[in-house]
């Protein structure tokens, strides 16, 4: 039985993971691109396709490679050790804006995100995998898997609740301010992430295939559930993916800027806020609401269903700042959908691992599990630079002055550009959690 220290290390993985740089890479990146840094909208949509598809190949070879590793520290757990610092300082230098013209820009935000991609595989992938090896209780898998829901929505609510309060505090001009906020947080990421490597345990041995055989992914497309599964996993990332990379946009755009309410500051950050606190609580109660209608993949399609339902109901809400308490409020509803549906894409990626273990003879585990994180990638990215695509067609325009080298933006159709963004943060992900509602009923695991 692991102690309740064990877990909270655990939850702290993915507060850093997926609480801070993964957060800041979904929510804050697009706009920060575009409106900050200085790209121009196509440079930003190829930006983030082709660095995340190069890590839908990078990390099954990563889960591959982690399934091989033998250390003093274990099979995953090493790469969460010594990966921390590099995680932090590349995030860090990748928010940073250096004084180049738009070739020198381009270069320095390819070569970074391709190394930012690259360092968050071979932590996160191994960081997943550590629950196929640190209990073989179903139940307590399911607690490993909500602690670290939990931990990632929770500094997730923290980071972008604190983010434009930081930014006043920091002060001068945006690019600096996103500058410094990016060591702060890159640091933060990186403690998080040695206290997971160092406060979990291993305790089951991996069945290992010692050698290295092209046999376990050819495994892969065999396995109906992994199938499905990943296909599900894709689409929740799509889901949050739309709603994440327009929300910076929304706010500028539709609502004219950040809205101020009895001195609370609603920017594009803090408006998302409210789905990460409510994510938090929800993602708790996820193991009881499974066991009340009795298996993870009935829990997971009621989530969907209210996904659905609160997403087509935000494209009737009023494109005006008076109506921002029911945006919110409708945010909240559409969370506790997504609070709920998220430690079970990890648990259940736990038992299509055991299916496999037991169907093949050795174990999979990293493999299987990287492939939670290639859909991470795979969604934001193609969701991201769809986000990035369309507002080019519907008249958003941006990218740097080559003699000042100053950002501009300019916006050649107002009405068409609202309307996009408001159809991609809610009837694209309606679309999505139907489309997840379908792949449920083909998913052949009912536990």
């Amino acid at each position: 039985m692991a102690k309740l220290i064990e877990k909270i290390g655990y939850g702290l993985g993915d507060a850093a993971a997926g609480g801070i740089t993964w957060k800041v890479m979904s929510i804050a990146f697009p706009l920060f691109f575009t409106n900050i840094f200085g790209l121009t909208v196509a440079d930003t949509a190829t930006l983030m396709l082709v660095a995340r598809l190069f890590d839908v190949v990078t990390d099954p070879v990563m889960g591959a490679l982690a399934d091989r590793t033998q250390s003093r520290w274990g099979t995953y757990r090493p790469w969460l050790i010594f990966g921390a610092i590099p995680l932090g300082v590349v995030f860090a230098l990748l928010l940073f804006t250096p004084d180049f013209g738009p070739v020198g820009k381009r270069i320095w935000a390819y070569s970074l995100y391709l190394i930012m991609m690259a360092v968050y595989t071979a932590v996160n992938v191994p960081y997943g995998s550590l629950l196929g090896v640190m209990t073989d209780d179903d139940n307590e898998k399911n607690e490993f898997s909500s602690y670290r829901m939990v931990g990632a929505y929770a500094m997730g609510f923290v980071t972008l609740l604190s983010f434009p309060y930081l930014q006043k505090m920091v002060g001068g001009t945006p690019q600096h301010q996103y500058a410094v906020l990016g060591a702060v947080l890159g640091g933060v990421a990186a403690l998080g992430t040695l206290a997971c490597g160092l406060l979990t345990r291993e305790r089951l041995k991996p069945v290992r295939a010692e050698k290295f055989s092209f046999k376990p992914f050819a495994d892969l497309f065999r396995n109906k559930p992994w199938i499905y599964l990943t296909l599900i996993g894709i689409c929740t990332n799509f889901f949050n993916g739309f709603r994440y990379a327009v929300a910076g946009y929304l706010l500028e755009y539709c609502l004219h800027g950040d809205v101020t309410v009895s001195g609370l500051i609603i920017n594009y950050t803090v408006f998302m806020t409210f789905g990460e606190v409510t994510c938090m609580v929800f993602g708790g109660l996820s193991p009881r609401f499974t066991k009340w209608v009795g298996s993870k993949k009935k829990a997971f399609g009621w989530a969907a269903v209210i996904c659905a339902v609160t997403s087509i109901g935000f494209f009737f809400i009023p494109m005006d700042p008076a109506y921002i308490w029911v945006m919110v409020a409708t945010v909240i509803l559409t969370s506790v959908g997504i609070g709920l549906y998220s430690p079970l894409l990890w648990s259940m990626y736990a038992d299509v691992a055991d299916y496999a273990t037991e169907k093949n003879g050795t174990s999979s585990t990293g493999l299987i599990f990287s492939s939670g994180t290639m859909s991470q990638k795979f969604g934001s990215a193609i969701s991201g630079a769809l986000v990035a695509l369309l507002l080019g067609l519907a008249g958003f325009i941006s990218g740097t002055d080559a003699a000042t080298g100053q950002t501009v933006v300019t916006i050649t159709n107002e009405a068409s550009v609202q309307t996009m963004i408001w159809s991609l943060f809610s009837l694209f992900p309606a679309a999505i959690a139907l489309l997840i509602l379908l792949l449920l009923r083909l998913y052949p695991i009912d536990k």
